[in-house]
């Protein structure tokens, strides 16, 4: 396959994004101003190299900035502009990668962002998890840190408002806000080199689940049956972004008897 030799951008490439209201005019042709012109007001755009821009809605981990980011994201994907290649939302931003060539000639044509929706309330997802210490061979010290008991953990944990901020580090490997502030706790000194696919882990005000057996420092409390990547599914990620995800204690017994059912 032939690639596509490298074009570099113009000098001027990105001065246009030091802004936070796309309604003004700049001096000379910017191809890059389709994008801009896709995007609520109250962002900052800053370009990683020539061909991709960062659109960042804020600085901390918070619900309502991450579903700004989520419905621009949806938004780019769902009516593309030409020449975006990929879309990729975070925690409080969307990368935007594109062909600067391609976008010289778009038309502006009508301000996506008026077209911009209210988010479709979000699926509530019930996570089943074994809380059980072959599972979370940290609760305990999670509980002693936190000044908590064990059954206090699991209790703060379940009762946590959880949703699906990204989808990241592996397939399908969630980060979810919302843990109790009271659970709060620091990522662990030294990582581990293998942690079991499904196994559920705190850090700072965050809970993750390993999709896939990989490496990790978080603070492992429990584990759950389910399959959370599954390549040959549609979609192949059990949780996507901005889910609602309820943790529910279950037995050892339950665990296997639901795990038996996954295949």
């Amino acid at each position: 396959m032939e690639v596509e030799p490298h074009r570099r951008a113009p000098a001027d490439h990105g001065a246009a994004f030091a802004h936070r209201d796309s309604s003004g005019s700049q001096p000379g042709a910017n191809p890059d101003k389709a994008i801009v012109r896709s995007l609520p007001t109250g962002w900052r755009i800053e370009p990683v190299g020539d061909r991709c821009l960062i659109v960042e809605f804020g600085q901390r981990v918070d619900e309502e900035i991450n579903r700004t980011a989520r419905s621009v994201a949806d938004h780019l994907m769902a009516h593309p502009i030409e020449g975006v290649i990929d879309v990729v939302p975070a925690f409080t931003s969307v990368a935007v990668h594109y062909r600067p060539e391609a976008l010289a000639d778009s038309p502006a044509g009508d301000s996506p962002h008026r077209r911009l929706r209210a988010s479709e309330s979000p699926r509530l997802v019930e996570v089943p998890v074994c809380y059980d210490d072959a599972f979370g061979p940290d609760l305990a010290e999670v509980a002693a840190a936190c000044g908590l008991s064990r059954e206090q953990v699991i209790e703060l944990h379940g009762a946590s408002p959880h949703i699906v901020y990204m989808l990241g580090f592996a397939p399908g490997f969630p980060y979810l806000g919302g843990l109790d502030s009271r659970l709060a706790m620091p990522r662990r000194a030294t990582p581990r080199t293998r942690i079991p696919a499904g196994t559920v882990a705190i850090a700072r005000e965050q809970t993750a689940i390993y999709s896939l057996e990989t490496p990790g420092g978080w603070n492992l409390i429990g584990r759950t049956p389910l399959k959370l990547f599954t390549p040959q599914a549609s979609p192949p990620c059990l949780l996507q972004l901005g889910d609602r995800v309820r943790f529910v204690p279950i037995s050892l017994e339950r665990y296997a008897a639901l795990e038996a059912q996954q295949g």
